[in-house]
């Protein structure tokens, strides 16, 4: 996998902080604050080791599903790519409040969530670190246009174990803005982000996107222009 690509995949989850705030800062700091003051540290982090299990396992699945559709549909890798780099534009639009190529993957995601989120309500109240864990291991099938976008990249590059490593550094990029969440509160941290972070962040990975595109045609327009 491109180095480029996994960076991105880091960035997405970091600098797409903004909407992670907004979707599950709030539960985070429910978890936490509802939890036992000594064990509070300790469920955080299991309920974030769980999450990222999750997208790890989903990247896997992902890109075990790319794979098999490469193989059976003789799609050329060029063109995996190409749609992965697309997707990487799709993510920033997303971030800059462009949600059109990203949202019907999020509202494909509720209908799962709709049998998922009746077994999270048996794990409450969230007082152990074993239900933490399972509850970040069901939540991070929560219906998120950014994770769902990050999955559909990992289908394109077509690969199960860089599928997997591509979420991994996603679930990565995610967790200083959720851990923080926890231990300082998502309010508080909202009140430090600016709507130019999140701009920012939906340029770069939009950009990111589009160079991956321009490495694919260049060598194509260099054959025509000789």
């Amino acid at each position: 996998m491109p180095e480029l690509t996994l960076l991105s995949a880091i960035a997405i989850g970091w600098l797409g902080g903004a909407h992670c705030l907004g979707m599950c800062g709030g539960i985070v700091s429910a978890l936490t604050l509802s939890a036992p003051e000594a064990s509070r540290s300790s469920i955080l982090l299991a309920y974030n080791f769980g999450r990222c299990l999750t997208y790890i396992a989903l990247g896997l699945l992902a890109g075990s599903l790319g794979q098999l559709g490469l193989r059976a549909l003789g799609v050329a890798p060029s063109l995996l790519y190409a749609l992965a780099n697309l997707l990487l534009i799709g993510m920033g639009l997303y971030l800059l409040g462009l949600p059109w190529l990203v949202r019907p993957l999020e509202r494909g995601g509720q209908h799962l969530w709709r049998h998922v989120e009746p077994l999270s309500r048996r794990l409450f109240p969230v007082n152990t670190v074993p239900r933490a864990f399972g509850i970040g291991l069901l939540w991070g099938l929560l219906p998120c246009g950014l994770v769902y976008s990050a999955l559909a990249t990992a289908f394109a590059i077509g690969s199960p174990v860089q599928g997997g490593v591509w979420m991994a550094a996603f679930a990565l990029g995610t967790l200083p803005n959720l851990l923080l969440a926890g231990w300082v509160g998502a309010g508080t941290l909202q009140q430090l982000r600016q709507s130019s972070v999140r701009w920012l962040a939906g340029l770069l990975v939009a950009a990111w996107g589009a160079y991956g595109l321009f490495l694919l045609i260049a060598p194509q327009l260099k054959t025509v222009s000789a």
